[in-house]
């Protein structure tokens, strides 16, 4: 603030609190000498929050010792660490490769939140449900089927057998046995199924991996589909 700020702060609290009211020409001027070289850099009211007579009306409400400048200046500078730390740098739209205009512009931004010019800008939570996906990406989407492309799938089907069987199944119109639960080997859904290997005792001592789902399992695969699959109705 200016010196005709300070002035008009000073005669704000004066009004509030007889106290500070120095009648002597002299020590008036040294009185506003002192809070203006103190609280120089302090605007008097910003457009998000700030405003310095609202700082020393709380102080005289509450406190029943007379208003310093630091009674002003503490609660200025909580205001401004409060903004700078709910701060998030945003990209400055200088090129990257210019060092100092980039840094320049961060610097910049960071004085204005912390002056309160401007406000911090926070980074983006992230949201629950579905966003909403450009058209023309969701068909592209649709097209290609998967991230995998098809030469690189088929590259990799020595490597994954179980799976490729699975997507061979899927393909042709039959039912996926890995969705269900495995009544022999109790392979979990999603999971291959295994041969076990029983040690002399009886206990299983490891587990083999196939590339093929048992009978009973797609046995119990197809009864689900069939339950799926809505019956025609009699006439």
């Amino acid at each position: 603030m200016d010196r005709r700020e300070t002035a008009a702060l000073l005669a704000y609290i004066g009004r509030l609190d007889p106290r500070t009211i120095r009648t002597d020409q002299g020590e008036a001027r040294d009185q506003l000498a002192q809070w203006h070289e103190l609280l120089g850099d302090v605007p008097m009211a910003t457009k998000h929050g700030w405003d310095a007579r609202v700082a020393a009306r709380q102080h005289i409400r509450l406190s029943p010792y007379q208003i310093l400048p630091a009674d002003i200046g503490r609660p200025w500078e909580s205001y401004r660490l409060d903004r700078l730390g709910r701060h998030t740098d945003p990209t400055p739209s200088v090129d990257p490769d210019d060092q100092a205009a980039w840094t320049a512009e961060l610097v910049g931004t960071r004085r204005a939140v912390a002056s309160g010019t401007s406000q911090p800008a926070q980074a983006r939570a992230i949201t629950s449900g579905r966003r909403q996906i450009d058209p023309e990406l969701e068909a592209r989407l649709r097209e290609v089927g998967s991230c995998i492309p098809s030469a690189a799938r088929a590259a990799l089907t020595p490597y994954r057998p179980a799976r490729a069987a699975r997507e061979a199944a899927v393909a042709a119109g039959k039912p996926d046995a890995l969705s269900v639960l495995c009544p022999w080997c109790q392979a979990q859904p999603g999971e291959p199924c295994s041969r076990r290997r029983v040690g002399p005792d009886g206990s299983a001592r490891g587990n083999v991996p196939l590339a093929t789902p048992h009978p009973s399992r797609r046995d119990l695969a197809d009864a689900k589909q069939d339950q799926a699959t809505p019956q025609p109705a009699m006439a």
